[in-house]
């Protein structure tokens, strides 16, 4: 299956107004009241590098993190180097990483209705769980653009919906499409370095994204060197580390109907 992993937006008036519109749609507000502040280490479509070098990064300090999957991509060669093959994603699980939901075909939701939307993460779910993974409670939306109907449809499924937006999650935050901070770009360390210090202060939630690690990362990569130092000052700022959806669990995120039924079943 081919991929085209470059994003084309609709840059039409419509789209713009969309974008806009769509973050007061359908929300499902947060409510934060930490002892600590709480951050967590996620990864988007999973590179290969991701997979191993972030992983052992996470694990060295007791951590563990997020992989956003797109199963699709799995083992194929991408913009940011080869993407995880099935064994190594089902290694993430059984290490206790969180295999999380990107849909099936790096979908841009954006531009899908909430059918098209439902049904390509529930191929995802179904091919993630063959390789070993359980059932994702937490999703990320492909190039962080949503539409109403997609958000709304998603929203049964899933616990969190993560955007690409800044900010913290703190009470009034929508779950339903998070913010995050992307370790990315020339800047990418300081810029999360900077959100780690607001969320300190505030003892909020911070969800933190790359994706490869490497010594000469993509432009949407950061290097060892640089994900190690971030994990270090979690540590030293007093931070707890957990996955997205331990933090979820943490913070009391509801469930939302369908995964009710799928624990009782």
């Amino acid at each position: 299956m081919q991929i085209d992993l470059v994003y084309h937006p609709d840059r039409t008036l419509k789209g713009k107004i969309r974008r806009r519109l769509v973050r007061l749609a359908h929300r499902r507000a947060a409510v934060v009241n930490l002892p600590r502040p709480l951050i967590s280490f996620s990864f988007d479509d999973a590179p290969a590098s991701a997979a191993t070098i972030g992983a052992q990064l996470l694990e060295a300090h007791g951590h563990r993190g997020t992989y956003y999957i797109s199963a699709a991509l799995a083992g194929h060669d991408g913009p940011m180097g080869r993407y995880a093959n099935a064994e190594q994603i089902a290694a993430l699980a059984q290490a206790g990483h969180e295999i999380a939901c990107h849909t099936y075909s790096h979908l841009d939701c954006g531009q899908a209705n909430g059918a098209q939307a439902d049904e390509d993460a529930a191929l995802n779910d179904e091919v993630l769980r063959a390789w070993g993974a359980p059932s994702a409670t937490s999703f990320a939306y492909p190039y962080g653009d949503v539409s109403a109907a997609a958000k709304q449809a998603l929203a049964h499924r899933f616990t969190t919906l993560r955007a690409l937006h800044h900010g913290l999650i703190e009470t009034g935050s929508d779950l339903n499409q998070a913010p995050a901070i992307g370790i990315e770009g020339p800047d990418g360390e300081g810029a999360a370095l900077r959100w780690m210090m607001r969320a300190a202060a505030k003892k909020a939630w911070l969800i933190l994204y790359t994706h490869d690690v490497a010594e000469s990362p993509s432009e949407w990569g950061c290097t060892p060197v640089a994900l190690e130092r971030l994990i270090a000052a979690a540590d030293r700022l007093g931070f707890d580390v957990a996955t997205v959806a331990d933090a979820a669990a943490r913070i009391g995120a509801p469930e939302t109907a369908r995964q009710s039924a799928r624990a009782a079943a």
